[in-house]
Order: structure tokens, then C-alpha cells, then sequence
């Protein structure tokens, strides 16, 4: 059963098949219900027709002998108010259902008789008659007749008469229900063969219909199938023209799959520059080792401390990237730029902290002080780098957002390059030597680590001519 309805064609198709099947039962109940009840109620209404159509006829004093009892062979019954059977249709053998299951006349009381007891004119639901007055109100009971040896049910109507010389009578008359047997039978019948057939023809166009729909799905997945099976990230899915919501599935997919080719990419090009980056200093320091060791005195021991602590700064550096890649959520500490920029710049020849709003230690964000501080130092190594004279930190706050700026008095990024300077291992042509230029990975980390902290990190033109890099994090 779980492979039967393991696709999803399957389920549809059954789940359409079941609601139509639950749907057709209740409808074909309410018209069976509807049904038998509009041809009980007709039936019922015949059925009345003729017991007053008799009660009539003893209303104006018709002898028993002369009145229309055995018309259209229904059963008809008068009863007098001792439950005497007095009249009673000639085929009539048996009868049920109306309380006097005699089928034969008694002979008929005296008119002195029928009129001793006044009191039982109530008899008949408390309804008080005048001579020659017929009630309105009339009981319907169903039972059954056997009339000149055909046997069927019926559906009763009783009718009170007063008469004048007889007392109070009741009228009993019958009329068949086979018609409401065979309509109803008819009618289930025809839902018998024609449910089973109709929910046939709706489960095959589902099936059908969500064959059709799904096509675009199953071509989504074999495509899907056969990029993970090249590995080539550069294919897409076929996006239908139907503008639906496989067709979007299909867009968002090409999407997923675009981020993903630059996803791997970039990780390509930053393994192989990390390895370019890596290959430097330890071929340099290897290269002083080897020489060190054939002629330790010619060793440049300043040159191995530097290529050592550089390749030591390059590590952290890719370290740093790969936690920040994988996605390491930054700590929810409060910080103090103000307080943290002050601790960078100390030490720093040239560089001087301003807090702008009066409010010393005012501008706090949440986050992880190392990596904040770490912003921080790479932007004040980037601007002493550039700088002619000095580099200005300003920390202030701007509506909901601390705001940390870093300018210098150098010659600026070009416009053109303000974006590019922010992508890993990038450095403009003046900064390539390894003596002035880092390995081009602080920027990028700075801008990392702004974003995982739910901020920003542009750069702009600063006041004194050079760049001006701001920092925006929301404050705390």
C-alpha cells in the first residue's frame, strides 16, 4: 500500500476519488430522504382524499350499501365510535395498520343506541362535531392491505364524520406506496450503478490532470539527477511556460542552483588564492632554512621572523573566514565602541579617537567584542597604511544605528574600486608588495563580520581627501 500511493499522482488521484465518493453518498441520501418523503406525503394526500370523499357521502346520509368504497381497489374502512367495523370495501381480505383489523361489517347499531353516550364526541383527538360535519383534522398511519388477493402496503388516512342518524364515524381510506417503493428503488438503483462509474471517470481525469501537471516536476528531477551526476553547477532545469507554481519551483531552483555555482566558485578561488597567499612565505622561509642550514652565517633571521609572523597573521585570517563561512553566530554581548576604538587606536602613531553627541560610552551594539575589534584593527591597519599624516576614528550614534567612522589623508579608493577592495584577496596595484600590502583578506573580513552582525561597511570620500570607511551596526 505504501508503494501504491508513494507518488504523488496516487494520492491525488485517491484523495480527489474519496471526497467526490463522500460528497455523491451524502447527496444521493438527501434525494433518497427528499424523495420517499415527497411520495410518502403524496401518497398520504391521496390517501386522505378518498376517506373524505367517503365521509362526505356519509355526511349527507348515503346508506353503507351505496357508498364509493372500492374505487381505484384501495382499501377503505368505516368505523363507528364503538370500533365496529361497518362498511368496508367488497375485495378487502385483510388489513393492517388502522387499529380494526376486521375486514367484514358488522351489522349496524340502532340510532338510539349510537347516540347514548354524548360524551364520546371527543373521542377522536377532543375534536367536537356538528351533525353532518366532517373533521379537519386526519391521522396518517401505514400498514398494509390484501385486496382481492394482492397484497401491498398503504399509507392510512383516518377522517372523522358526524351523522345525524349514526353517530360518529371514521373513514379509513388507503393509498399503495409501491409507487414510493419503486421510485426509491429505482433511484438507488440508478446511484448504485451510476456512482461506481462516475467516481471511475473522476479518478482517471485526476490522474490524468496530475500526470499533466507533474511533467514539469519529473523533468525538474531527472535535470536535478543529472547535474548531481556531472557535477556541472553551470546547467539549469527547464522553467515551464505556465507561470504557475511548478514554474516557479523551477525558477527558485535555477536560483538555488546559481547561488550555489557562486558559492563554489568562490570557495575555489579562495582556496586557490589562500594556497597562492600560503605558498609565498613558506617558500621564502623554507629558502632561508635551507640556506641557514648550508651557511648559518648568511641567515637573515629578521626576514625568516617576518615571513613567519606573516604566515602566522594568514592563518588566523583563514581561519577567521572559514568560522565566518560556516556560519558562526556572533556573541550577544554588549560593546562599547567608544570604549573598543580608543583600545584599537592606543599605541597607534597618528591616529586619533573623536565621539561625536557629547555622550562618552553611549554607543553600544551587541555582538562578539574580538570580532568587532578585529573590524576595528584591520580598518586602522588599512588606514596608517594609506595615510599621509593621520587617521581620524569617529563614533557616534545615528538614530537606531551606531555608527563608526575611519578616515584618513591619503589619496582615497577610486570610485570604480570601492566594491572591489571588499572582495577576498583583492588589492589595488600600489599595495601588491609584500612589505606594504597584506594578504588582501582584512577588508573582506571586516565586511564579514558587519554583516554576520547585522550591519554594514562602505567606503566613501573622506573630509581630508582620503577614504572614509563607515561602519553601521544596529545599536543595542
Amino acid at each position: 500500500m505504501s508503494r501504491l500511493l508513494g507518488s504523488v499522482r496516487a494520492r491525488a488521484t485517491l484523495g480527489a476519488t474519496l471526497v467526490v465518493a463522500v460528497a455523491l453518498v451524502a447527496a444521493g441520501t438527501a434525494v433518497l430522504l427528499s424523495l420517499r418523503s415527497n411520495l410518502l406525503g403524496e401518497a398520504g394526500t391521496q390517501a386522505e382524499r378518498s376517506a373524505r370523499e367517503v365521509a362526505t357521502e356519509l355526511a349527507v346520509g348515503t346508506p353503507y350499501a351505496d357508498l364509493s368504497l372500492d374505487v381505484d381497489d384501495r382499501p377503505v374502512q368505516v368505523v363507528d365510535e364503538d370500533g365496529t367495523l361497518v362498511a368496508a370495501g367488497e375485495d378487502l381480505e385483510r388489513i393492517t395498520g388502522t387499529g380494526v383489523d376486521a375486514v367484514k361489517p358488522q351489522p349496524a347499531a340502532s340510532p338510539g343506541d349510537a347516540g347514548d353516550d354524548d360524551g364520546d364526541d371527543d373521542d377522536d383527538a377532543g375534536e367536537p362535531l356538528e351533525p353532518g360535519e366532517i373533521g379537519e383534522r386526519t391521522t396518517i398511519s401505514d400498514g398494509s392491505a390484501t385486496i382481492d388477493g394482492d397484497t401491498e402496503d398503504y399509507r392510512f388516512a383516518a377522517v372523522p364524520v358526524e351523522t345525524e342518524d349514526r353517530g360518529r364515524l371514521t373513514v379509513y381510506a388507503g393509498a399503495p406506496l409501491s409507487a414510493e417503493h419503486g421510485a426509491v428503488n429505482t433511484a438507488l438503483t440508478v446511484m448504485l450503478i451510476g456512482f461506481p462509474v462516475l467516481l471511475a471517470v473522476v479518478g482517471w481525469v485526476t490522474w490524468l490532470v496530475t500526470r499533466r501537471a507533474l511533467r514539469p516536476v519529473e523533468g525538474i528531477r531527472r535535470e536535478m539527477a543529472a547535474i548531481t551526476a556531472s557535477e556541472d553547477l553551470a546547467r539549469r532545469v527547464p522553467v515551464p511556460g505556465t507561470h504557475d507554481e511548478v514554474a516557479r519551483l523551477a525558477s527558485t531552483t535555477n536560483e538555488t542552483l546559481a547561488a550555489l555555482e557562486a558559492s563554489v566558485e568562490r570557495q575555489r578561488r579562495f582556496v586557490a588564492d589562500a594556497s597562492h597567499e600560503l605558498r609565498s612565505p613558506i617558500a621564502s622561509l623554507r629558502t632561508q632554512l635551507e640556506v641557514a642550514a648550508a651557511h648559518p652565517e648568511l641567515l637573515d633571521l629578521d626576514g625568516a621572523v617576518e615571513d613567519t609572523v606573516r604566515l602566522q597573521r594568514l592563518a588566523a585570517d583563514l581561519l577567521l573566514l572559514a568560522r565566518l563561512d560556516a556560519g558562526e553566530r556572533p556573541a550577544d554581548a554588549r560593546v562599547d565602541l567608544a570604549a573598543l576604538a580608543r583600545e584599537e587606536a592606543a599605541g597607534r602613531a597618528g591616529v586619533s579617537v573623536r565621539e561625536e553627541g557629547g555622550e562618552t560610552g553611549a554607543v553600544t551594539v551587541a555582538g562578539s567584542r574580538g570580532q568587532l575589534g578585529r573590524v576595528l584593527a584591520n580598518l586602522l591597519d588599512n588606514a596608517q597604511r594609506h595615510a599621509r599624516s593621520a587617521v581620524v576614528v569617529s563614533v557616534r550614534r545615528d538614530g537606531g544605528l551606531a555608527v563608526v567612522g575611519v578616515a584618513d589623508d591619503g589619496d582615497g579608493v577610486p570610485e570604480a574600486d570601492r566594491e572591489r577592495i571588499f572582495e577576498r584577496f583583492v588589492r589595488l596595484d600600489d599595495a601588491r608588495s609584500r612589505d606594504d600590502g597584506g594578504a588582501g583578506l582584512g577588508l573582506a573580513i571586516a565586511r564579514d563580520v558587519a554583516v554576520r552582525h547585522g550591519g554594514t561597511l562602505t567606503v566613501h570620500g573622506g573630509p581630508a581627501g582620503g577614504a572614509l570607511f563607515e561602519l553601521r551596526l544596529p545599536a543595542a
